[in-house]
């Protein structure tokens, strides 16, 4: 009976589930350990994020005889230059703008209801929506949610980052050895499989890599492309506050599909507090812009790599909002990439065989 597989496997279930039991008993005990989980997730992502932006750079300097460790430090020097140019030529006129987001917030719905009550009046306008209903009390309302929401987000995105010198102190640090020991974490991982499956394991980790390189260098790449297409189309049909709103949309779209929708809210809202014209027209800059990026950009910087459909997508992102909120929105994809291709690469490793032979 001892030999018997079916037996093994069952016991060896069973003493997987009484080892999650106990362990769930004696929580306390890992506490220390999720406590640094939580403080490093952040500062690590952050870092992995920069990793694959900056390593072809770095690659590309090494290529011309550049030290690696010196070849960093450049790219350092520079992104401090870019944060200077920044602080210096972008950051009065995005300050301002905060300042006056700020001052102006509490004023918005009131425009609003302004806005509603200027277009009951028309003829053409309330012969579709009746001046009767109560229209403008429930947009009012549900504008009063979605500020609280809004507010409660950011909220608990602040509280995420709130140790920003952590941040600040970790990220730059963690970055560096990730882009210097860069060739060394491979071997590391593949030592931990057995002798027959490290060729798999090679290929799979090279597979992981390429993915995730080429879903944050076109996804950051599209996105401030995008952007700048906004910023421009904002300044020209003088939407207020439109360097905000566009570095606002820079990073919502980080979210797949649903970030556009996302991040066209606030400056229809604003641009019809302005006027229902300048409303329309900021859809039209956000349509345009979108078709622009999904039609020309996207082909050419991703091309089929990004085998994703639509609706896995938002249910992935529905998932990970729920388990880890902003968070696990922004880790929803590339987490779901990971997993495919382990998945996939043991399916066909030690169950594609077997299953063709039982199907025979």
């Amino acid at each position: 009976m001892l030999q018997s597989k079916y037996f093994r496997t069952c016991l060896g279930i069973i003493f997987a589930l009484l080892i999650i039991y106990l362990g769930s008993k004696v929580s306390f005990i890992f506490n220390p350990v999720v406590l640094l989980f939580n403080i490093m997730i952040i500062p690590v992502m952050l870092a992995g994020f920069m990793y694959y932006l900056l390593r072809p750079v770095v690659n590309f300097l090494e290529k011309h005889r550049w030290p690696r460790p010196i070849s960093i430090l450049m790219i350092y020097l520079v992104f401090t230059g870019l944060l200077v140019l920044f602080s210096i030529l972008v950051w009065p006129t995005l300050r301002e703008q905060l300042i006056n987001f700020a001052d102006n917030a509490p004023y918005f719905v009131e425009g609003l209801q302004k806005q509603f009550e200027k277009l009951q009046q028309n003829r053409f306008i309330s012969k579709m929506i009746p001046s009767e209903s109560d229209v403008t009390a429930k947009i009012s309302e549900y504008l009063n949610k979605l500020i609280t929401t809004v507010t409660n987000s950011v909220s608990n995105f602040i509280s995420v980052v709130s140790n920003v010198v952590v941040i600040i102190a970790t990220v730059p640090i963690v970055l560096y050895y990730m882009l210097k020991e860069s060739s060394k974490l491979m071997p590391i991982l593949l030592n931990l499989l057995p002798r027959k499956y490290r060729k798999e394991g090679h290929e799979a980790l090279s597979e992981i890599d390429s993915a995730l390189s080429n879903f944050i260098v076109g996804r950051v790449l599209l996105n401030i492309i995008l952007g700048v297409l906004m910023y421009i189309g904002f300044l020209i049909i003088g939407l207020p506050y439109s360097l905000l709103l566009a570095l606002i949309s820079i990073v919502l779209n980080l979210i797949p599909y649903v970030g556009a929708v996302i991040a066209a809210v606030p400056v229809v809202i604003v641009g019809f507090i302005d006027s229902p014209s300048v409303a329309i027209w900021s859809l039209v800059v956000i349509v345009v812009a979108q078709q622009i990026q999904d039609n020309l950009l996207t082909p050419i910087i991703y091309g089929k790599q990004l085998d994703i459909h639509p609706l896995t997508t938002i249910i992935l992102l529905l998932i990970g909002g729920d388990i880890s909120g902003i968070l696990g929105v922004i880790l929803a994809i590339p987490v779901y990439m990971v997993a495919k291709i382990i998945i996939l690469r043991i399916y066909n490793l030690f169950l594609s065989e077997k299953i063709d032979d039982m199907m025979e």
